[in-house]
């Protein structure tokens, strides 16, 4: 390993020089014992995405302690916590450009409300190490030296003991950030046995500050917790806390328009994931299984077994193998319900106003009009119990129109005035004072659908000259090869880092578990299965050189971006089943 002045002398000798003379710099230079700068990526040209370096500390110098560390949960919570003071470090010493394009600019991966597991910062019991891109300073295309070796040799090394040190951060903020993350993994754990399937304390901010802002709103009014529907636990750390608990089975959040009622399910959407302290929602938790479902016109469908909502549509369409370049309405909110059971969905999180009308009801007047023999769709409110029922999914939905629904609640939260109310015994009361003169159009055994099987020549990554073109152009949509991803819609994807992320997974799996014969769902759980045990690196695009720029997604979004893949095809149940419900490769013909 070279030491730093090296580096300096490098750099002072190509300045001035065609800028490919920053490819002499590659490596890894000392900054001090027990502190180390790899060089790991140089641009092409200043234009070219950014340099990727990452500084290394071991821990003995970093002096991080067994309880910053010991478990999945610590590390998460540490790296989120040194990544936020890396950024806070850049933020304080003023970054500027030096030269051309992006010449200069220091980044990392900065997180923002939520706590996610990310590949910006990692810390074990031997080492803290930071990731982060650097645009070499340039004019033109003619390498600025004296200007590279003050922000590598200098700014850089500053930087580093500013954040990666403990002693050069608050460890009781630290500490206190590692605190709240286990409250929140523990309290998220304690949902089964409690009979919930989400948790919302009292005193919580639930409004952010405006539609493109996941700030708190400041001045909103603090969620109070009926009486009812009250919870009470002691947390790890901070000791006991109260909430109002939504229980399984069918709950509907009713009340007037702009009373907090989709504030509340949005709340509750962002609730699979932990969040920061002074967020609002802290300890909004809601079960991790949890999948919010919505309508999409024009979505593109591959071979979803919808019939369990939708038969008998014109033409002989199959609806147990369903295709859709551009489905409608009900058809895509079926395929979503149906994709969301396929990956193990617990919960599913509807808003009447993001939904399609005739999927969600059809009234008695309707019945009387159109015959049940001209219409294909089996409304959800005659499914919506069975869900529960026989295959233990709940449902939290936003109803502001149909008080049909009363009749196959358990539970009803009536917001008023961004404040909740058990209402449910009054909406039993008006089910039965009004009774129900419309005719229940289901029947039939509930099913999770038909194993789905992807085809490995549908996902190519691939755009001309043999060269791979995967993107995040922003964090719903990717671009795929010569396809681009639409993820508007999938609602529970929170950073571009997750979606970044979710193009490597896809690729991941074409690469290795996407073989024609292994179905969707245990191609997705053998990725999680190295995720866990070799970190996200695995799924680096780099190989053996890692990113910095990944945060982790739910199987259900890498799920929902391949479902959405213009190019996907689907086989059906092909092969035998294995011993645990899966699939293996039984020679079949991956078409």
């Amino acid at each position: 390993m070279s030491d730093l002045k090296v580096l300096q002398k490098t750099l002072l000798a190509i300045d001035g020089r065609g800028y490919k003379a920053y490819q002499d710099i590659k490596g890894e230079y000392r900054v001090a014992p027990g502190i180390s700068l790899e060089i790991m990526s140089v641009q092409a040209d200043p234009f070219a995405a950014p340099s990727r370096l990452r500084a290394i500390v071991e821990q003995s110098v970093a002096g991080f302690e067994t309880g910053h560390f010991a478990s999945p949960g610590q590390r998460v919570a540490a790296a989120d916590y040194l990544t936020r003071e890396f950024a806070a470090a850049l933020d304080q010493i003023g970054m500027k450009r030096r030269g051309s394009g992006q010449s200069g600019l220091i980044n990392v991966d900065r997180p923002g409300q939520q706590v996610l597991e990310r590949t910006s910062v990692l810390m074990n019991q031997d080492r803290v190490e930071a990731r982060f891109t650097v645009g070499l300073p340039a004019a033109g295309r003619r390498v600025l030296g004296w200007q590279a070796a003050e922000l590598l040799c200098s700014d850089i090394p500053q930087i580093i003991r500013r954040s990666l040190l403990l002693p050069s951060i608050s460890p009781s903020a630290l500490q206190k950030h590692i605190a709240l993350y286990e409250d929140q993994e523990y309290l998220r754990s304690r949902l089964p046995e409690l009979g919930l399937v989400a948790f919302v304390a009292h005193g919580s901010c639930l409004p952010r500050a405006s539609g493109i802002s996941d700030l708190p709103l400041p001045g909103a009014i603090p969620f109070q917790v009926p009486e009812q529907l009250a919870v009470s636990l002691d947390l790890p750390h901070r000791g006991p806390v109260r909430g109002m608990g939504i229980p399984k089975g069918v709950t509907l959040i009713v009340g007037g328009g702009y009373h907090g009622k989709s504030t509340l399910l949005r709340a509750l959407e962002r609730g699979i994931y932990n969040h920061i302290a002074g967020d609002g929602r802290e300890l909004v938790i809601t079960t991790p299984g949890a999948v919010k479902i919505r309508a999409e016109d024009g979505r593109r469908v591959a071979g979803v077994d919808i019939s369990l909502f939708i038969n008998n549509l014109p033409q002989g369409q199959d609806t147990k193998a369903f295709n859709s370049e551009s489905a409608s309405g009900s058809t895509s909110q079926a395929a979503a319900i149906m994709e969301a059971l396929e990956m193990g969905a617990d919960c599913l999180l509807l808003d009447e106003d993001t939904s399609a009308t005739n999927f969600m009801i059809r009234d008695a007047r309707m019945q009387e009009l159109v015959a049940k023999n001209k219409e294909p769709i089996i409304p959800f409110i005659d499914r919506v119990r069975g869900l529960y029922q026989e295959l233990g999914v709940s449902t939290v939905m936003v109803v502001g129109g149909s008080g049909d629904y009363f009749a196959v609640a358990d539970t009803v939260i009536m917001m008023d005035c961004y404040q909740p109310y058990d209402v449910t015994a009054r909406a039993r009361a008006i089910a039965a004072k009004h009774g129900n003169d419309r005719q229940n159009e289901g029947g039939g055994p509930m099913t999770t659908g038909r194993r789905r099987c992807p085809l490995p020549s549908s996902i190519d990554p691939q755009r001309g000259r043999g060269k791979k073109k995967i993107r995040a152009r922003s964090s719903d949509a990717i671009q795929f090869g010569h396809s681009d991803i639409d993820l508007s819609a999938v609602e529970q994807i929170v950073d571009r880092s997750q979606t970044r992320a979710i193009g490597a997974v896809i690729d991941y799996c074409r690469q290795r578990y996407i073989d024609g014969c292994t179905d969707l769902r245990t191609v997705l759980q053998k990725v999680e299965s190295d995720i866990k045990q070799g970190g996200l690196d695995v799924i680096s695009p780099f190989g053996r050189q890692p990113v910095g720029d990944h945060a982790r997604p739910r199987l259900q979004e890498v799920a929902a971006a391949i479902n959405r893949l213009r190019t996907l095809r689907i086989r059906q149940d092909c092969g035998r089943e294995e011993p645990d419900g899966g699939h293996g490769d039984f020679g079949c013909d991956p078409g």
